[in-house]
């Protein structure tokens, strides 16, 4: 053998060596899957005191893991997984409403699923999302690989498929229109199951966002009767309970899974919610004040269970400290030792020392949380700032959490000087979330490229400040009245088609269609209401340099402009009038490049 040749040899041998060894660090990271359920609070778990609800498997799991009594998130869906995905607050993302365009994660924010497939881990989402469902704010363009969801905030809205209704329903599987049997919950936690089951060889990040126990209360008969007899219970509680004890059922085959393929030591699990309780404080409250979408300590502190048995992170502790969910993005990072520069300043530091040192150093930080759910933000509104040992809500009450968790005691006046140190921390905070100028920047949806073709918009991302129930499939079957604009990017000159629709084209419903109502069930808590609305007679469109109004003719299902339309960022309006002038906006609006 030659010099070069054996030359040639030796490289390719540290080069196989180096890959190997690369392969072997990627493996011997754990793998992570996170659990976050939606509309269920601290109060609706057996093991943290709620002495009606059936959760034994999460019951189980807590016993074991490491929990953080003192984690909050924000107090609706979208803003609080905004902050999950990017450790900053919602504030900074455009995501501090649900609806109205300002649940659309901005694009240039790095969320965890790129900062993990960056990494080497295997990514995939099964559930929720609500970040948005265009691109190029859908989670198969934000770094998940495998992805089963539903549509907007929750099964039934506007985004979703027209008809799903918790059972048998159709979701998208990597951007592609997939039916599935049984019920929400199972499926989604099906996927997940299987997801892991083709990555077990390598490392994994598997984010498992359930819609329940989210309304409308659709629940398997056989959950619902396990609270039937309860003494006291509405019925609105006993599917509410109903849905989080599936959840617990699921919980226990994802538990099994894990085990059965010798993951569990390897791997971090985590169990969470996504803001405080839809209502199931009425029964019980864990003593505190608030439900979801309030500022006060019900609305946002919520449950945070981990386990990871080969980073010694078991044994039932608690950790009392104040953190909250925009710290798990950097914990992961500095847990897992991921290579990851953020381009933009963290809200959230890494709790990891809490889970790993006897003693650890923690600083004495603020936290700020609000309830925006407005079209643009607003100082002031609706808002808590919080340290280890008080809250200052409002800027004007006060409360001492060590004595007073249900915050029925306002001190404010006995402690001026804690509230002025809290107040100051709210203007510096806000002062920087202004100066990223959220309030002048909005999340364009992208049409004609080829990474969706056409685009299928609902009113859901209009920008309106009376949405009424435009943003639900409920107001498309009353034909609920609103005005407003959709941010439009069209990513190239060409010649585009916009279709102006009342019902989606999968429900094969004319503009003017009337229907009764969807027949309930034992098992169905909210149904589709009867369309008995049928007098809406033209269609406008205004959008860059087309503006136009079309008489709908009867039978018509949509009404479609043609033009060529340069590239550039627009406004849209598309609405359907009827014949009083009344004006409503199209529900549902497809724009194809031709």
């Amino acid at each position: 053998m030659n010099s070069k040749a054996v030359f040639r040899l030796m490289i390719g041998m540290v080069v196989l060596t180096a890959v190997s060894r690369g392969v072997a660090a990627a493996k011997e990271r754990p793998n992570v899957v996170v659990v976050i359920t939606d509309d269920q609070g601290k109060n609706d778990l057996a093991c943290l005191g709620n002495p009606i609800i059936k959760t034994p498997h999460i019951d189980a799991f807590y016993e074991d893991a490491v929990r953080f009594t003192d984690f909050h998130v924000s107090t609706t869906c979208a803003p609080s997984r905004g902050s999950l995905m990017t450790g900053r607050h919602c504030n900074r993302l455009n995501v501090f409403h649900t609806i109205t365009g300002r649940s659309l994660l901005f694009e240039d924010e790095v969320i965890l699923p790129e900062l993990f497939a960056q990494n080497g881990y295997a990514t995939g989402m099964f559930g929720k999302w609500h970040l948005g469902d265009n691109y190029p704010f859908r989670p198969m363009d934000r770094g998940f690989q495998e992805v089963v969801r539903h549509g907007g905030g929750g099964i039934t809205q506007g985004p979703d498929y027209w008809g799903n209704d918790y059972f048998d329903d159709t979701y998208w599987h990597n951007g592609e229109l997939q039916t599935y049997e049984g019920y929400c919950t199972d499926v989604f936690f099906s996927e997940a199951l299987q997801f892991i089951e083709k990555n077990k060889n390598r490392p994994f990040f598997c984010y498992i966002s359930s819609n329940a126990p989210h309304a409308p209360y659709n629940v398997p008969e056989a959950y619902l009767k396990m609270y039937e007899n309860v003494p006291g219970l509405a019925e609105r509680f006993q599917r509410f309970y109903g849905m989080i004890t599936n959840i617990d059922y699921n919980f226990k085959r994802l538990t099994d899974k894990l085990d059965a393929l010798n993951l569990t030591d390897n791997t971090i699990l985590i169990f969470m919610t996504d803001n405080g309780s839809a209502g199931g404080n009425k029964i019980y409250d864990a003593g505190m004040k608030g439900s979801k979408g309030s500022e006060y300590e019900g609305g946002h502190r919520v449950p945070f269970f981990i386990r990871w048995p080969n980073g010694q992170i078991t044994g039932g502790k608690d950790i009392d400290q104040l953190v909250a969910h925009y710290d798990v993005l950097p914990t992961f990072v500095d847990l897992l030792g991921l290579d990851y520069e953020p381009a933009k300043p963290l809200d959230g530091i890494s709790f990891k020392s809490l889970l790993t040192e006897s003693e650890p150093a923690w600083p004495d930080r603020i936290l700020y949380m609000d309830t925006q759910r407005l079209q643009n933000l607003v100082k002031y509104r609706k808002y808590t700032v919080m340290d280890k040992d008080w809250r200052l809500v409002n800027g004007d009450e006060l409360y001492k959490m060590s004595d007073d968790l249900g915050q029925t005691t306002n001190v404010f006046d006995q402690f001026p000087e804690v509230g002025k140190r809290l107040a100051e921390g709210y203007e510096q905070w806000w002062t920087s979330i202004t100066e990223e100028g959220v309030n002048e920047r909005y999340a364009y949806i992208k049409v004609g490229t080829p990474h969706e073709n056409p685009s299928r918009i609902s009113a859901h991302d209009m920008l309106t400040g009376k949405h009424g129930q435009v943003w639900h499939q409920i107001g498309a079957a009353v034909g609920a009245q609103g005005t407003g604009r959709w941010k439009i990017e069209f990513v190239e000159d060409g010649e585009y088609t916009i279709s102006l629709r009342r019902f989606p084209r999968e429900s094969g419903l004319a503009i003017n269609a009337t229907f009764p109502a969807q027949e309930k069930t034992v098992e169905l808590d909210r149904t589709l209401p009867a369309s008995v609305k049928s007098d809406f007679t033209e269609a406008y469109l205004y959008v860059a340099n087309l503006q136009g109004t079309r008489k709908i003719e009867e039978g018509q299902d949509e009404v479609t402009f043609k033009a060529t339309i340069p590239a550039g960022r627009y406004d849209m309006e598309a609405q359907l009038i009827d014949r009083e002038k009344r004006v409503s906006p199209a529900f549902y609006v497809y724009i194809e490049k031709l």
